[in-house]
This record gives C-alpha cells, structure tokens and sequence, in this order.
C-alpha cells in the first residue's frame, strides 16, 4: 500500500510514470536468494521481464545470473556488469549476427531451440575458431494451466525441441565438433500459481535426463526455466511470492545426479510486485449504463489488459490519501489511445473519483514498461525511483 507522504511526493510529478520500489525490490531479490541458495540452486534473471538499468543493477548485486532472448539483451546485461559466464541466451529465432555477438563474448550456453539450430551455431563458432556450450531446450508437453499466449510448453507452441526429434537432436550433436552440450532446458510458461505443475515438469525432466545418460551424454545443467506467478489480486498481503515453496517442490521432486546444477529462469516473480503505473484522471463520464475514468496512461504504456486480458489491481490514490471517500462507484478505467482494447479495468470499485485523481495500477513492474510503445506517438515513458522522491 502506498503511503500517504508517498502519494503526495507523486503530486507534483509528470503522468504518467513507472513507480518502482526499490526497497521492495531488494527484499524480494533477497528472499529468493535465500530460498535457492541452501538447494544450491542457481538463478538468471529473465531479462525481458524488465531491463530498467537501476534494478539490472540490484538484480546483478544480489549476484544472479541473466536470461536473455535477443542479441541486445546479451549487450545490455553484458553492459550492465553481468558475468558473460551467467548468461545464457534463448529464443526460438535467434540470427545469426546475435549468436555471432554472443559467442564473441563467450556466455554460459545458448539455449537451443531447433535441429537447425544447432547447425547454424555450430558453422557459426566453426567460423570463429570456437566452440559454443549449448543447452537443448525440449518441449515437455506440459500445459502450464494459464493464459494461451503465455502458455510455451506443450505440443502446439513454437517454443523447443519435440519428443520425437531427440534421436536425430544427439545424432546432430555427434556430427556438430564445435558444440558442447551442457544442459538440457525447458520452461513450461509464465503466471503459474499451481505448483503441481512444476512437479508435473519433474517427472518429465527426471525422464529425460536418464534419456540423455543411457546414450552417453552426461548432463551438467538441469534448466527448469521459470514461470512461477505473482498475485495479482491481493499485492500487498502477498508482495514477495513463497520462493521456499517453490524451489523446494524441485528439490524434492527432481532426480539430480552427482555433480548436476539447477538452474532457474526467474522474471515475473522477482520484479512485477515493486512497480506500479501511476496515472492521472483527466476525465470523468458518468452515464447511465457506464461511468468511465480517462486516464492519462493507455495501452502504449501498459499492454498487457489489451494483449492479455490480464487483471491488475487499480487503485485511487489521492483518495486513500484524503481518507474521507466512503462512497464507491464502478468505473471502467480506460486510457486515451484511439483503440476500444485500451482498457485496463472494467466495473472497477472506487471511491468517488475527480479529475486530477492520481491512480495507480499495481503489480506493473515486469512486462510494463518493457513493452511501452510509441503508438499515436506517445511521450517516451517515464520512471521514478522510492529511494529518489
């Protein structure tokens, strides 16, 4: 909950902008770390989640690892002080001018996503007079229990390596003489909040990774990806998520063998509770059928609702600051981008509201303002930092 000295801070400030709070954050950083380090577990942070350089920085302090998708996440951790040996790079199409940087920096593993794949990085560190460490990310066809599009690990996405192709996977690792294979890695989906589906994942790697030993490959990095979920409802009473629970259900279920590492791709879960999007009231319209808040903040600046459909817990600020509105009304909030889908809450409860209203929308802090858009050229989005108001 923000408190009141708080949102008077935010009163003078240019809306829109992103609120992160930074003590939040590094309480959150540290409970995991405290979670994974007595499992021995290792943890990279999914960079797409969010790359604001002030928490990369708290991220790489708290010594964990990075999780890139792209050539320019790989440069930005890489820039930001993140050890090229704890990077590791994802992503179902990556070109060959990004694996060409990668290796030039000589990072933990790609984690490799096709046969073809494979062939590609092996020409292209051949060419370079090196030899590329890769982990083979395979489909588990296991249904994440979440949103479609966030959903990456069954038989119908575009994300790994099938079942039925690893045969012909370890006859091209054979052949390929400047891949070695590391690891193997799968990720299932993002938002998890039931926590039998990571045992569910268990199984499945415990099968594969005795698969890969009966052939003669001896597998050093297990990457259970990452995906576990926030609550989006309630962020206050649950604003760091159980990291003991979660690491603990791979702990007990996965089968590691002498000498393996875990290691974890964790985003969502270690960023989304300490930002919030605060936002103006510009208008307000009352009807007969609907009452619509207008805020200065759309769908250029937070995507998710429209791509989604994603809930997100708005609040009035400059209420709860004046504590003396105890009627509530339902509105739909919506933004001012020329698109019906801007929208970030329908029948929303809160308090009467007035133009000027600050508002803010919680839990935005991974996948908000890393998917910021440019749309009816719209103002670059801004940031504030708890630590610097």
């Amino acid at each position: 909950m923000f408190e009141p000295d708080r949102v008077n801070a935010f009163t003078p400030q240019e809306t829109p902008f992103y609120y992160y709070d930074i003590a939040l954050l590094e309480r959150t950083l540290d409970a995991a770390r405290q979670a994974a380090d007595p499992m021995g577990f290792h943890v990279h942070y999914a960079l797409k989640a969010n790359f604001n350089d002030r928490l990369l920085e708290c991220v790489r302090a708290m010594g964990f690892g990075a999780d890139c998708v792209s050539g320019n996440e790989v440069r930005k951790a890489i820039e930001t002080g993140f050890d090229p040996g704890k990077i590791v790079f994802a992503g179902v199409g990556k070109s060959d001018k990004e694996i060409t940087f990668a290796l030039s920096k000589d990072i933990f593993a790609f984690n490799v996503e096709s046969i073809q794949e494979l062939e590609v990085i092996d020409a292209l560190a051949a060419a370079d007079g090196k030899k590329a460490r890769v982990a083979l990310r395979i489909n588990p066809n296991v249904d994440a229990h979440t949103h479609q599009y966030i959903t990456t690990g069954l038989d119908e996405n575009k994300f790994g390596i099938a079942h039925w192709e690893l045969t012909e996977a370890i006859e091209t690792l054979r052949r390929c003489l400047h891949i070695e294979l590391v690891g193997i890695h799968f990720h299932v989906g993002s938002q998890i909040t039931d926590l039998n589906v990571f045992k569910s994942l268990c199984v499945k790697v415990n099968e594969l990774n005795n698969w890969f030993d009966e052939r003669g490959f001896r597998i050093k990095v297990l990457n259970v990806g990452g995906g576990l979920g926030v609550d989006y409802h309630e962020p206050d009473a649950q604003s760091i998520p159980d990291f003991k629970a979660y690491f603990s259900v791979f702990d007990e279920f996965l089968e590691r063998k002498p000498g393996q590492e875990v290691h974890f791709e964790l985003g969502r879960a270690l960023v989304s509770q300490c930002g919030s999007l605060v936002s103006r009231v510009l208008y307000v319209k009352n009807g007969i059928k609907k009452n619509f808040l207008i805020i200065d903040a759309g769908m250029t600046e937070l995507m998710r609702p429209a791509l989604y459909q994603a809930y997100h817990r708005i609040e009035n600020l400059t209420a709860q600051a004046d504590g003396d509105r105890d009627d509530v009304v339902h509105y739909d909030v919506v933004g001012p981008i020329c698109e019906s889908s801007d929208c970030f809450g329908k029948e929303v409860p809160l308090p009467t509201t007035f133009r000027g209203d600050l508002i803010a929308i919680r839990t935005a802090g991974a996948y908000g303002e890393v998917m910021a858009s440019r749309y009816n050229l719209r103002q670059e989005i801004r940031y504030v930092y708890s630590d610097l108001l």
